[in-house]
């Protein structure tokens, strides 16, 4: 019996190349495609729609394009198969350019046109595009298709006009979980968090069941708020959803716990993922680092290394602030060289972090040279390197920075109003601070922030105008925050003063700082005027309230191993040693001129009052670099406290009688002690 061939039918092609297509298998597809052209398709509009459909699917666009240039005539499903090829790969412009060409060529778009095209207007931004996607939108009455309707509210509200999305999605009679994330992730993107949750909420409320997209625009928007208890709410949802297995959303939800300060959770999260990825040690990375486990973050980078997952950009741009926390100069050349080795060192993300690395780790000639050498700065790079000035206290160079930026294409920012502001403050550049203040409203529409009042009080504070900053603060706009009032405080304990001080503890400790460090420099002031009583009350406060005193630490890298001092203690296995050294050198520094301050020691003899100075964790640090280390290496100290007025003037002294150099890190500044001088200029 003859068995006749039977010779496929084309939609058996065009199955088989939308299979292809839709799980990348581009080597099958390429053998369907020459089958379909051995069957005599070639001029088969639809079979050749397919092909086109499968190459684009497949990352291959200019195959594509090849395709669809060569069919013998184009139906509309054809041209909003290669417009959608252009724009689900990256070639917004091109997508754009072919609508164009569909209408020339006399064709109208459709409803499928229009979806595909709007999230290309949105990848642009190009808002103007997009209204006029709207009108034809509206012309044509798609504007009931829900779809056409969602791609409308995302392309709204990514393109930063949330507001117009919102009326948008108010305005559907119908709407999908897609709609709902749209909505959702607009504002997200657009910094308001609360509405995102608010959406969120109604959502759940009509009875919406959630996507991966929604818990993880939930769980961004909860860590954007920093707020636990709802974000623990968006995990729980995610476990009855089954999602623990979706890497995506996980990442999420270990990025959420890290800004809520439980990295302790998102680092269990990450231990039980299977199959992390870069984004997965990327999320932890940043958030041991965000969270201050600065070696936490910087083994797990070692161990990725060791994995060989090869980083990138977020990566450093994770792991190099956290370096730069550490302050050691020897593992920031080390990572420097890492960039170099990864091919990571023209991006501009990961120089800028380099720069603002090398600046905190007092190598800021180095910073100012790579930042010399950058092809391109972003706002961020000019910040960086301008505050690295200022921390250093060269409020000059950083001033001259900031005029050569204005003279560029780059505009100045908040951030970098804040910076030039600071580094006026850490030199005594006063006339500088007050014009740079008022220049920042009235040249650059940039409307003060709480921060940027606390810099200018910090300005009149430091160089002891101290009437001027209080009568500055009585004439803010705003209800003063709690660094405006941490700034005049510490203000007051610089130049002494217990009446404008006690003022602005009154007010500080009304807004509940959690920071204990405000009472304790309350209670040095009330010392320095021997209103002893006063410091017993800022005392008890303390006990009832449970604050207490940061103890002092101070850090230093000696043969590659780091050695930490606090303040009177004696684990230190040279500990004997040190003490002995530190008495000897007391008796030096006396010699030359230097007078203990123990004001603001009581109840205690006076040799006890200069041995409890003498004993703080920096002068324990700066005697143990002195007594390890050779004569001409510069000393590198990093203090987690401000340096106290008594180890500052001590340690000036220190750099006199030894003939060396002392680079001091503290919570505010750099001090670069040299032959009796500091570098603040004793703005400190």
């Amino acid at each position: 019996m003859k068995v006749d061939n039977v010779k496929p039918a084309v939609y058996n092609f065009t199955y088989l190349l939308k299979v292809c297509g839709d799980k990348g298998e581009l080597r099958r597809g390429k053998e369907i495609h020459g089958q379909l052209i051995k069957n005599g398709f070639s001029s088969n509009v639809f079979a050749m729609t397919g092909v086109v459909n499968l190459y684009a699917k497949c990352r291959q666009i200019e195959e594509a394009y090849k395709m669809f240039d060569r069919l013998p005539e184009r139906d509309l499903v054809s041209w909003n198969t290669i417009i959608s090829g252009f724009a689900q790969n990256g070639l917004a412009k091109l997508a754009l350019g072919l609508v164009i060409r569909m209408q020339e060529e006399g064709q109208r778009p459709d409803s499928i046109t229009l979806v595909s095209i709007l999230p290309a207007v949105t990848d642009m931004g190009l808002v103007r595009i997009g209204k006029a996607v709207h009108g034809y939108v509206l012309r044509a009455g798609f504007e009931r298709l829900v779809n056409v309707s969602t791609a409308l509210v995302d392309m709204y509200s990514k393109c930063g006009f949330v507001g117009i999305g919102r009326l948008i999605f108010d305005g559907m009679k119908q709407r999908t979980a897609v709609s709902w994330n749209s909505m959702i992730v607009g504002y997200v993107q657009s910094g308001d968090a609360e509405q995102a949750m608010v959406i969120f909420q109604k959502m759940l409320d009509e009875g919406v069941q959630p996507t991966d997209v929604t818990i993880m625009a939930a769980a961004r928007a909860c860590a954007d708020l920093g707020d636990l208890d709802r974000g623990m709410f968006v995990h729980k949802l995610s476990d009855q959803m089954k999602l623990g297995s979706n890497v995506s959303v996980t990442n999420s939800l270990i990025s959420m716990y890290s800004k809520c300060r439980r990295v302790d959770i998102a680092a269990d999260m990450f231990g039980k993922l299977s199959s992390k990825t870069l984004v997965s040690w990327n999320a932890m990375i940043l958030g041991f680092a965000q969270n201050g486990r600065v070696n936490d973050a910087l083994n797990y980078f070692y161990e990725m290394h060791t994995r060989n997952m090869r980083p990138d950009t977020y990566t450093m741009v994770s792991v190099i602030p956290a370096l730069a926390e550490l302050s050691v100069t020897r593992q920031a050349k080390w990572i420097h060289g890492f960039c170099i080795r990864s091919y990571l060192d023209d991006d501009v993300f990961v120089m800028t972090a380099l720069v603002d690395m090398y600046a905190k780790c007092g190598a800021i000639h180095t910073a100012r040279k790579l930042f010399d050498m950058m092809n391109e700065r972003h706002v961020t790079t000019w910040n960086a390197m301008i505050d690295g000035y200022g921390t250093h206290g060269h409020g000059k160079a950083a001033v001259e920075l900031f005029n050569e930026m204005k003279r560029g294409n780059i505009k100045p920012n908040d951030v970098t109003f804040l910076c030039v502001l600071s580094a006026c403050s850490h030199s005594g550049m006063v006339q500088e601070g007050l014009s740079y203040f008022t220049s920042m409203k009235r040249d650059y529409g940039i409307e003060p922030a709480m921060d940027h009042y606390g810099a200018m009080v910090d300005i009149l504070g430091r160089a002891g105008r101290l009437d001027e900053a209080w009568n500055f603060i009585q004439k803010m706009p705003v209800e003063p925050g709690i660094n405006v009032y941490g700034a005049m405080l510490g203000a007051c304990k610089i130049h002494k003063n217990a009446e404008l001080g006690e003022k602005a503890a009154d007010k500080l400790f009304a807004l509940n700082p959690d920071e204990g460090g405000y009472h304790v420099l309350l209670a040095n002031i009330y010392a320095m005027s021997s209103m002893w009583d006063k410091v017993a009350k800022v005392r008890t406060m303390m006990k009832k309230k449970g604050i207490q005193k940061t103890p002092g630490c101070s850090v230093l890298e000696l043969k590659n191993e780091v050695h930490s001092f606090y303040s009177g203690t004696t684990n230190h296995p040279q500990s004997g040693k040190i003490y002995a050294y530190l008495e000897e050198l007391g008796d030096k520094i006396k010699a030359a001129g230097y007078v203990p301050d123990t004001s603001s020691i009581h109840d205690v003899e006076n040799d006890i009052k200069e041995q409890l100075n003498s004993t703080h964790s920096e002068r324990l640090a700066i005697a143990f670099a002195l007594l390890n280390t050779s004569q001409g290496t510069p000393i590198h100290i990093r203090k987690n406290l401000r340096v106290c007025g008594d180890c500052h003037n001590a340690t000036k002294y220190i750099s006199l009688v030894t003939g060396r150099e002392i680079i001091v890190r503290d919570m505010q500044r750099f001090h670069h002690f040299k032959n009796g001088t500091c570098s603040c200029g004793d703005y400190w």
